[in-house]
């Protein structure tokens, strides 16, 4: 369940609002090796743990578009807009990957929307997301993400 659910009229009014963060969720070995599969991305800085330990890291990393992929369900955590017919996800701004994120760490997003603009039978909404990684100064990933919303 999301921690704010609000009506589209209210949705309008909402530029600046800190949406919060979201409950920490742990990234595996497995779903590294699931994300390569599904990408035919094999790199060895994601899938081999023991040449990984001899890398730059000193571990296995999630590949960028992994930990950014992220925002979906994190997005679900933070924000809801009741009474619309359709939901959709528009795209991202300004993407970085600030930091890698290693096997076993823990990464949580917290989310602003920045700015509300009205569109044909809808609105759409532009989010400052930040993936923060546990114990971690600089965050895993910073992107502006796109969300319309329509009546």
């Amino acid at each position: 369940m999301p921690n704010l659910v609000v009506d589209f009229d209210t949705l309008l009014t909402m530029s600046g609002k800190d949406l919060g963060t979201t409950d920490y969720r742990e990234i595996t070995q497995q779903q590294i090796n699931m994300f390569a599969d599904a990408t035919d991305d094999q790199q060895w800085i994601h899938t081999d743990p023991e040449r990984a330990k001899d890398g730059p890291f000193g571990a296995p990393i999630a590949h960028g578009f992994l930990t950014l992929s992220l925002i979906i369900p994190f997005w679900g955590e933070l924000f809801d807009v009741d009474g619309v017919t359709t939901k959709v996800n528009y795209g991202l701004d300004k993407v970085r990957f600030t930091s890698p994120v290693k096997v076993g760490s823990k990464v949580r997003m917290n989310g602003t929307i920045a700015e509300v603009t009205e569109v044909k039978g809808g609105a759409q909404i532009k989010v400052n997301a930040t993936i923060e990684i546990e114990g971690q100064e600089r965050p895993a990933v910073v992107a502006e993400f796109l969300a319309r919303f329509y009546k």
